[in-house]
This record gives structure tokens, C-alpha cells and sequence, in this order.
């Protein structure tokens, strides 16, 4: 199966480090992250979940849950987990998917023959409130993620969904926006964007981003 922007996410039931998962019932109306490692014991993996559980508060403050995947079995992860907690100063607090039988590694195409015919890459998905996939990221075995680059895409994915911007290349949070292009009732505009724009070009408008307090979520 392949997955594309838009589409609805697999729901599955699996075992996990935190007991049976059924994905729709754990994500709720949450967003989600699900993320997928190689395998159990190995290095970059262990600093990757142990920057998740120290972002806990930052995904919270997003309404993010993160849940992550690996090939090995429950009884591994529990250990892996104990590894995790000590080497990396955290205390793991999302479940970790025990994919034994491939079954959602198969749903969300996270099995690259080319690259290993058994382990999984380094995929990661972002998944709204409606179970739309709206960011898929996938990364070599040998590099590990930038975890403050995916806080960046949900800042602009929430951003660009209340409001009729989208996020220029480096965004970040507090940044001037661009105004869509398919907005151009000047009344509407002024409504939206009471502080005004600067016309670049007659496609490339910028405001000021318009939520105004991020400070404050």
C-alpha cells in the first residue's frame, strides 16, 4: 500500500510497551506522530526516542501524541525502554509499537526492500484529528531525525489550516506568512490580516504571522 498526502491514515490494532493499541481509539482527537525505528538496541534510535519523551510538553502544547514503531517484540521493547531512560536522561512516556508481524509496517509502506527487506526505515507520519496524513518524511537507517524540524511542520500545518497563509522556506513560529494566492477580496484581506501586507510580487504577499501569542498555548 502506498500512502499520499490526504489520505487517510490505516487504522490497525497492535501490541505495544503500553499494552493492545487500537490507533484510532488511542489517537482520538488528538494529532499524531507515528514514527518507525530500524530496530530495537540500536544507537541513533535510542537518541531519537529519548528527544521524544523529553518534547513531551511541546507536543502536548500542540495536542500531538507520539507513538512510535519497531519490528522487535513487546518483551524487547520493555528492555530496550530500561536502555533508553538511562543513557539518554529521560523517561520514555509513549507507547512503541511491537510490529512482529509486519502488519502495520505493511499498512503505512514503512518496509523498503531496497534499502533492507526486513527492517523498517526510518518513516515518519504526521496524522491530524481526521485522520488525514499530512506530512510522510523518510529517512536513511544512518540519519537520525530532526525532531524540531516536525515541531516546525505542525506549528505551520495548525497555522495554515485556521488561516488562509502558508509558511515560506525556514518558517518558524512568530515569522512573516505568505498570503494565499486565491485570496484577493482587499475587504476580506483587511478583515484577516488587520495589520497589512507588503506586496513583493502580485503572488507573493507577506504579512505578519497572525496568531498572536504561540507563547501562550
Amino acid at each position: 500500500m502506498t500512502l499520499r498526502l490526504g489520505d487517510t491514515a490505516p487504522d490497525f490494532e497492535q501490541d505495544s510497551s503500553e499494552g493492545k493499541i487500537s490507533f484510532y481509539d488511542w489517537l482520538g482527537d488528538s494529532w499524531g506522530v507515528l514514527f518507525s525505528h530500524p530496530a530495537d538496541f540500536t544507537p541513533v534510535c535510542t537518541t531519537e526516542l529519548g528527544l521524544t519523551a523529553k518534547l513531551k510538553d511541546e507536543f502536548a502544547k500542540r495536542g500531538v501524541k507520539a507513538i512510535a514503531l519497531s519490528v522487535d517484540p513487546v518483551d524487547s521493547h520493555h528492555e530496550w525502554i530500561k536502555d533508553i531512560n538511562e543513557t539518554q536522561g529521560c523517561s520514555v512516556n509513549f507507547p512503541i509499537i511491537a510490529d512482529h508481524d509486519r502488519k502495520v509496517s505493511q499498512l503505512y509502506d514503512m518496509i523498503h526492500p531496497n534499502a533492507d527487506s526486513s527492517l523498517t526505515v526510518r518513516s515518519l507520519f504526521v496524522i491530524d484529528p481526521n485522520k488525514k496524513v499530512r506530512l510522510m518524511i523518510t529517512y536513511p537507517a544512518s540519519t537520525g531525525r530532526n525532531f524540531n524540524e516536525v515541531l516546525r511542520v505542525i506549528d505551520s500545518l495548525q497555522l495554515t489550516d485556521e488561516h488562509k497563509v502558508a509558511t515560506p522556506g525556514n518558517w518558524e513560529r512568530g515569522g512573516d506568512v505568505v498570503i494565499v494566492p486565491s485570496l484577493q477580496d482587499e475587504e476580506e484581506i483587511k478583515q484577516r490580516f488587520p495589520k497589512g501586507y507588503k506586496a513583493v510580487k502580485s503572488y507573493l504577499r507577506m504579512t505578519p504571522d497572525p496568531k498572536a501569542n504561540w507563547s501562550g498555548d
